[in-house]
């Protein structure tokens, strides 16, 4: 059986790319791209004169009978216009697809952003949760972070730069105050790390958006906190009724910052709002 290749490439720079990647993309019978133009442009910097077909994500499920097709008869690469192909990209269906036909699949490691921006954040390591992209809905986006509010581990979510204020306003509201770093074009002439907290960025980024590719670096949640006074607690419950905090997520966020438990600051969040 053939092997279908997942080839890393430059999410910038585009020196950044190995020269196994290289050797891959010029000796494979055919290369599946997310967007062939980009991959285009990579493949004429490094002479590289291959066939290209593409493979997005409305197209994935038409196109992996063509590209089975294709591993019978030769090794297959698959590309994302940057970074790491399949993560938060097209590929998924296709691996376990070439998986259940009896090919290799064998990745070629190299640039990934939310990797690269994790190292140079400052935040830990040792534990990470990648979020990728948040739902859209705002339920659903809800739910997602009351599942791991209370989770230590640093949270690694991408986003787009005119959804950035709406999303880091809404982080705010369920995760509270926390550091932050906001990585922005990772190896590109204007890279740059911002570094604060939630609250900070609100204010720096309701003037203008950034611009460029973002991932977002939040500090996961403290643990074994001091116990705060019950008046201190009511205060902050007040705070987040103001701002329309859901009942649950108040609780779940409230109880990692104060040392009570969640059931009893839900309790007084009852009260509180039934009372106002």
């Amino acid at each position: 059986m053939s092997t279908l290749y997942l080839v890393a490439t430059p999410i910038g720079n585009l020196a950044d790319i190995t020269l196994r990647a290289i050797e891959i993309l010029k000796n494979v019978s055919l290369i599946a791209a997310e967007d062939t133009r980009v991959t285009q442009k990579l493949l004429n910097h490094y002479h590289i004169h291959n066939r290209l077909i593409s493979l997005y994500d409305q197209n994935e499920s038409r196109r992996i009978p063509i590209l089975l097709e294709a591993l019978q008869k030769g090794d297959v690469a698959l590309v994302s216009d940057s970074g790491t192909p399949g993560l938060n990209d097209p590929g998924f269906e296709l691996v376990n697809a070439a998986i259940a036909s009896g090919h290799r699949i064998s990745p070629i490691p190299g640039p990934c952003a939310p990797i690269a921006a994790l190292v140079a954040s400052g935040l830990p390591t040792d534990h990470f949760l990648y979020l990728g992209f948040l739902p859209r809905k705002i339920n659903e986006r809800k739910q997602t972070l009351e599942k791991i509010i209370s989770l230590p581990y640093t949270l690694v979510i991408l986003e787009a730069p005119h959804r950035l204020l709406k999303t880091l306003t809404f982080l705010y509201q369920i995760l509270g105050n926390r550091k932050l770093v906001i990585a922005r074009e990772l190896t590109k002439l204007y890279e740059e790390f911002w570094r604060g907290d939630l609250a900070q960025a609100v204010d720096t980024f309701s003037a203008e958006a950034p611009r460029g590719e973002i991932t977002l670096l939040i500090e996961g949640a403290p643990q074994s906190p001091q116990l705060w006074d019950e008046a201190r607690l009511l205060e902050a419950i007040r705070l987040h009724l103001k701002a329309g905090t859901n009942l649950k997520a108040l609780a779940n966020l409230l109880a990692g910052e104060s040392g009570w438990q969640s059931r009893e600051i839900y309790r007084r969040a009852i009260k509180l709002k039934s009372n106002s």
